[in-house]
């Protein structure tokens, strides 16, 4: 072998080398995971016993700081050390992926007993069995309550008079607004909630609405649900809902980022009004304050549960769980948590700032003052579910498509799949258009009445092929010209609905001659009214224009997503959340 062949030998030796402690380290990392906090895992020491959790994102900072302070102290099982690794998740959504095998964690740690019926209840019908057998003990006390900007709050009578649910719907139903409390400045209520069937705040938002309506705290049936005074209350307080999503901190950000002007108030916890209140104090307008429904309210327990059930959980893990679950509830870590404005689940810890009311909250405010509202069963919240459906405000969505000659292969099909998932999640009341791209923007004539036109709009779907450049602003202007033509209709006939456009593209304006960015701009909603047009953006691949999706985004109150051909369909099962 002569000297240049064996220097070239060694070259792809080292390479090799390189590249396989590369993988092998990145590995390690995503066994061992992150604590939560972006940064990256600790590779895992030889023989570790992981313990996984799933968290409501809710108590992100103090189970970060209790994860960190655990694994430093060495604890072991049959010798073995143990790692605990976290996730923040939401309690919907965290749930389907358990159910649907996306993720199989040792522990779920949701933000109420309610998710533990339901996920329960939906694998014994699956598999005959329960999930979880064993007890999930509460980890804390979360008063549930509405955060609202505090002079609006006062106008209502906070921190002294008493204010309920059925005080939101009164204002809600006011034709007058908030004139009839002496501010006509202020316009109409304008309220915001996490979508129930993602959102743990948003799910027990609905249930608190039915609750104070049927004028009880327990027992919830049927027939109280779909009462006439039930369903007409919620309609009054869902009629003035102009934000979902699948959080509800993603609301108090729009709230933060755009003023009252835009959002009055949002169900949320006691715990992010203080974290608001503490960590954006100079971005808000005025401070955030929590309302505590009078009639009643959930205390979330954010339960802490061995997946002892699971055919993935072994016996070293369970029991790793268990002396993790231990050490969470031992009265020093329930201390930590009151320094980030938890209320802890141990009633021996005392209470004391930031929960206070210079950060929004009432300490005094107890379970004797707003009675905890039982859970009601599986059943029950599908028939609540059914009549938000039916009360909700429907939503108008055009889906913007990128069928370019740089979406050929996996990457169209992906694209059809996500949209396809997409318009599954969607409402028969609901309507969505789809508008294609190439060099030639066309409008799908299937296109409507999610209802009546599902099946054939799928159908059109499925017949998509990609070619030709991409008409990126054209493609833009004329989805803005649809969704205002069909809100001009609506509001001739009386009627108000939540507007989007969701936009898809893999690369950039191809299209000389045609429409500029700055015509784009030009024509774009302001991003000030709750009400507006608001344009979610997936890039979809590494050539997309990141830079246009983001700003057409952030401008109209949207999100802006990436995406590839692996998750589109997630993507596209997210965006749903927020009609």
């Amino acid at each position: 072998m002569n000297r240049t062949r064996l220097i070239f030998f060694v070259i792809i030796l080292v390479a090799f080398f390189i590249v396989g402690a590369g993988l092998l380290m990145r590995g390690l990392q995503r066994v061992a995971g992150p604590t939560g906090t972006g940064e990256v895992g600790t590779p895992l020491p030889r023989d570790a016993v992981v313990v996984s959790i799933q968290s409501s994102n809710t108590k992100q900072d103090w189970m970060n700081q209790v994860v960190e302070s655990f694994n430093a102290a060495g604890y072991t099982v049959e010798g073995r050390p143990i790692v605990v690794t976290v996730e923040h998740v939401g309690s919907g959504s965290s749930m389907q992926a358990i159910l649907d095998g996306e993720v199989q964690p040792v522990v779920w740690s949701p933000g109420s007993d309610l998710w533990v019926t339901r996920i329960n209840q939906a694998w014994e019908d699956r598999t005959g069995r329960r999930l979880i057998t064993e007890d999930c003990p509460a980890t804390l006390r979360l008063p549930l309550g509405i955060a609202m900007w505090r002079p609006m709050a006062e106008a209502l009578g906070w921190p002294d008079k008493p204010i309920g649910w059925n005080d939101i719907a009164a204002l809600a139903n006011a034709p007058e607004g908030w004139a009839a409390y002496g501010h006509p400045e202020w316009g109409q209520f304008k309220f915001g909630h996490g979508h129930p069937e993602h959102s743990n705040s948003g799910m027990l938002s609905i249930v608190a609405e039915v609750y104070a309506a049927a004028g009880t705290t327990e027992g919830l049936t049927a027939e109280m649900v779909k009462s006439p005074e039930v369903v007409e209350s919620m309609r009054a307080v869902e009629r003035r809902v102009f934000h979902y999503g699948k959080k509800d901190t993603d609301i108090l950000l729009r709230m933060t980022q755009r003023g009252p002007e835009y959002l009055h108030a949002v169900t949320s916890y006691e715990a992010n009004v203080i974290k608001w209140n503490r960590d954006h104090a100079a971005e808000l307008r005025f401070p955030l304050v929590t309302i505590y429904p009078s009639n009643g309210t959930f205390w979330v327990e954010n339960p802490y549960c061995i997946l002892d059930n699971a055919d993935w959980v072994s016996e070293e893990q369970k029991e790793a769980a268990a002396i993790f679950r231990d050490y969470l509830l031992s009265p020093e870590q329930q201390a930590r948590a009151v320094d980030w404005g938890l209320r802890p689940a141990d009633p021996n810890v005392s209470l004391h700032a930031p929960i206070d009311l210079e950060h929004g909250a009432i300490p005094s405010i107890t379970m004797n003052e707003v009675p905890h509202l039982a859970y009601p069963s599986d059943t029950i919240v599908g028939h609540i579910l059914d009549v938000w459906h039916q009360v909700k405000k429907k939503a108008t969505v055009v889906l913007l498509l990128d069928t370019s000659g740089s979406m050929r292969g996996e990457k169209i099909k992906g694209a059809v799949e996500g949209a396809t998932r997409f318009l599954e999640q969607m409402y028969p009341d609901d309507e969505v258009y789809v508008i294609t791209f190439a060099t030639e923007v066309i409008e799908l004539p299937t296109s409507g009445q999610v209802g009546v036109v599902g099946e054939s709009l799928r159908t059109s779907l499925q017949g998509l092929y990609a070619e030709g450049s991409t008409a990126l602003y054209q493609a833009i202007l004329q989805a803005l010209r649809r969704i205002e033509e069909l809100r001009a209709e609506d509001e001739a006939a009386g009627e108000a609905r939540i507007y989007g456009i969701v936009l898809l593209s893999d690369g950039k304006n191809e299209i000389v001659g045609g429409p500029s960015w700055n015509d784009v701009l030009s024509r774009l909603p302001s991003g000030m009214e709750a009400s507006g047009v608001k344009i979610y953006t997936v890039a979809y691949g590494e050539d997309a224009d990141e830079d246009v999706l983001r700003t057409l985004a952030n401008r109209t109150n949207g999100k802006f997503f990436t995406g590839d051909v692996k998750n589109i369909a997630d993507v596209y099962f997210l965006i749903s959340s927020e009609f």
